[in-house]
């Protein structure tokens, strides 16, 4: 096989060898030419020959399982649709993040069209904490629901699930977080990563909740229309709802692979005809002029959607995704716009406070950082910021008056986070705690904090030492300079939609010279750079000024030549429509 190195790159400014992308997968092939750009950008990300026209348009005939493929499924919709007929009081117990928040709107909107009218309910993240009480659930039997169905959350509901059964609320659990291998007990439980699923269920286990709530909403019209329940209205088009499905997935950084990329790329489609009241409001407030791309979930959306539930009122995202009043619509889209602005200035302080303590603990392989007055609205994304920063797994605690700490995990490929966290609360270090390989959330007591920490380190060290030992910079092209336009822009979009575990065509553009090199903004890298033949380059390292790759540019003598790694963006600043490189790395070539 042909060397993996990236313009012989076997150590960049920042320490890590270039490698191509899928070159070091099985099966890899190096002498095959694929017909065209989009079908190499599919194989490099795991694609096999055979499946190329499946991937090239992703839909969700093409991708979607049969729903009773997933345990407690069938019960699920059966019991839905018992409750549609018999005019049951359904409430939707969803989470107060933009997945649950998506999930609970699907579910809504769909048993409405149904002829249902049913009750939502969102905890109230720092009241209430993280999924549901057996308080709340009962309460809801109280005062009439016949049926509740919890979704993105209810899993490692144990307690909160027993008081409801003693009570008599029945409780449906549709969820996507780690389970253990005793469930709580339930009308069904639907969660592809259940421990007893078959395998062809548990390859489902990337989706978000919101995705196995479509998978619901498919099963349950499936059993409605076996009952002849559509002889004389209307079946709901599902399909119109996968707008939801892609904001909640990209949201929650499911993997974009199989289905999910399905549902995103199909939603993306539906999301553009503005059909949701409340999206087209959010989009407005989010000054979006164009239809939206899976960044803009993930990066203008989907940040408003939480503001609600970090610094607000935490059901503001479902009212928004469900009201059919446009003025309502706008009122909630510009609250949570401000609401937005509210968290990123107490996320920066919450921010710089975690990294000056992490710095004191820079040999373990996770951060654990904990902090009294920290908002628990924030620590999620604080840790994600802390995980990007360090390259490592971390979890930022945030303590409260009452001496119980809220926090909130990011892990690195390779390194299981949630099922970590299981078995710290398997081992009594928390008073409850959860979530999936990528993140976790977790209550514990303040003074079982640095005991945590010690029992992440002996778990989980020797796996981040692969993870980081192992980690290159994955490049799917070798560019010259005049290479980086518009255009190549336009064809690298047509293997996306991209985001985790799809990631984004990252090149390689050189060699060049630094032609400038200077600060801007936060602490910006902001570059231009020369070929050889006199094309030039725009390039910007975000918040990378201060790093050592930022450090060694600033001060790289002219005549020296370099390649530069990043993912090219289109520049559409002013009248004239350019490509920029976002810089990620670099390395001398000479």
């Amino acid at each position: 096989m042909a060397s993996t190195l990236v313009c012989g790159v076997s150590r960049s400014i920042l320490g890590q060898p270039w490698h191509w992308r899928g070159a070091a997968a099985d099966g890899f092939d190096a002498g095959f030419q694929a017909d065209g750009l989009v079908d190499q950008l599919l194989m490099a990300r795991g694609v096999v020959r055979a499946e190329l026209d499946r991937h090239r348009t992703p839909t969700i005939r093409g991708f979607m399982p049969d729903p009773s493929i997933f345990r407690d499924m069938d019960a699920a919709a059966e019991r839905l649709a018992d409750a549609i007929e018999a005019k049951q009081k359904v409430v939707v117990f969803g989470d107060y993040d933009v997945d649950g928040a998506t999930s609970a709107a699907l579910l809504i909107r769909l048993l409405r069209d149904l002829g249902g009218n049913p009750g939502a309910y969102i905890p109230d993240r720092l009241m209430e904490g993280y999924g549901p009480s057996g308080e709340a659930l009962v309460r809801l039997g109280r005062d009439g629901a016949d049926l509740v169905v919890t979704v993105d959350c209810g899993a490692q509901a144990f307690e909160a699930l027993d008081m409801a059964k003693a009570a008599g609320v029945e409780v449906i659990v549709v969820d996507h977080h780690k389970c253990a291998s005793r469930l709580p007990v339930a009308s069904a439980l639907v969660n592809p990563n259940r421990l007893d699923e078959a395998d062809e269920a548990a390859a489902h286990g990337h989706l978000a909740a919101v995705g196995v709530c479509f998978l619901l909403g498919a099963a349950l019209i499936r059993v409605l229309r076996a009952r002849g329940f559509f002889a004389d209205r209307p079946e709901p088009k599902l399909i119109d709802l996968l707008d939801l499905v892609a904001l909640g997935t990209v949201a929650d950084v499911a993997q974009l692979r199989g289905l999910n990329r399905a549902f995103v790329t199909q939603g993306l489609k539906v999301m553009a005809q503005r059909r949701n009241v409340g999206l087209t409001a959010l989009i407005e407030a989010s000054r979006l002029t164009k239809a939206p791309t899976c960044t803009d979930l993930g990066f203008a959306l989907g940040p408003r959607i939480n503001a609600g539930g970090r610094v607000g009122k935490s059901d503001l995202g479902v009212r928004l995704l469900t009201t059919q009043d446009p003025e309502e619509a706008r009122g909630i889209a510009a609250e949570l716009d401000r609401l937005n602005e509210e968290r990123r200035a107490i996320e920066l302080m919450v921010c710089e406070a975690a990294e000056q303590i992490c710095q004191t603990k820079a040999n373990r392989a996770v951060a654990v950082v904990a902090g009294e007055g920290w908002h628990p609205g924030v620590i999620g994304i604080v840790a994600g910021r802390l995980k990007e920063k360090i390259g490592r797994p971390a979890i930022v605690i945030a303590i409260g008056e009452d001496g119980i700490g809220k926090g909130s995990g990011r892990s690195i490929s390779g390194v299981d986070l949630g099922a970590a966290v299981l078995a710290a609360k398997d081992s009594d270090l928390l008073v409850a705690g959860g979530g999936h390989a990528m993140a976790c959330g977790v209550t514990i007591a303040a003074d079982r904090i640095d005991a945590l920490a010690d029992f992440l380190e002996e778990r989980l060290a020797a796996d981040v030492t692969r993870a980081v030992d192992g980690r290159a910079l994955k490049l799917d092209a070798v560019l010259a300079p005049g290479g980086v336009c518009p255009n190549l822009c336009d064809a690298l979009d047509q293997g996306g939609p991209y985001g985790a575990g799809w990631p984004a065509p990252r090149v390689v553009a050189g060699p060049v010279r630094i032609v400038k090199a200077d600060i801007v903004g936060n602490n910006h890298l902001r570059l231009v750079v020369s070929g050889d033949d006199g094309r030039r380059i725009k390039a910007i390292a975000f918040r990378m000024a201060d790093s050592e790759l930022g450090q060694a540019m600033l001060a790289a003598p002219s005549h020296r030549k370099l390649w530069i790694a990043g993912r090219i963006k289109r520049d559409e600043w002013g009248d004239r429509v350019a490509a920029e490189m976002h810089l990620e790395d670099a390395a001398w070539a000479d």
